[in-house]
C-alpha cells in the first residue's frame, strides 16, 4: 500500500476507534451514571483519596492480634 494511504487508514482508524469508544461509555443506560459522569469520577478519586491516606496514616482501628489482647478466659488461656 501507499505510505501515504497507510498514514490516512492509520489515522482514521485511530479517530473510529476514539470516537466509537467515547459513544459506547457515554451511552444512555437509563437512570445509571455512565463512565464519564463527573459525579462518579468524583467520587472515584475521594474513595482513593481516603483509601491512602488510611494506608499511610494508619487511620482507624489497628487490626487486634490475640497475643497482645489480655486473656479473656478464652482459647489458649490458664484455666
Amino acid at each position: 500500500m501507499d505510505p501515504k494511504t497507510d498514514r490516512l487508514v492509520r489515522r482514521l482508524t485511530m479517530v473510529g476507534t476514539a470516537t466509537a469508544t467515547y459513544f459506547l461509555l457515554t451511552a444512555d443506560y437509563g437512570p445509571y451514571p455512565n463512565a464519564l459522569d463527573p459525579v462518579l469520577i468524583k467520587d472515584v478519586i475521594q474513595s482513593a483519596q481516603h483509601s491512602v491516606k488510611k494506608l499511610i496514616f494508619k487511620t482507624g482501628e489497628e487490626p487486634h492480634n490475640e497475643d497482645s489482647e489480655p486473656n479473656s478466659g478464652h482459647g489458649k488461656g490458664r484455666a
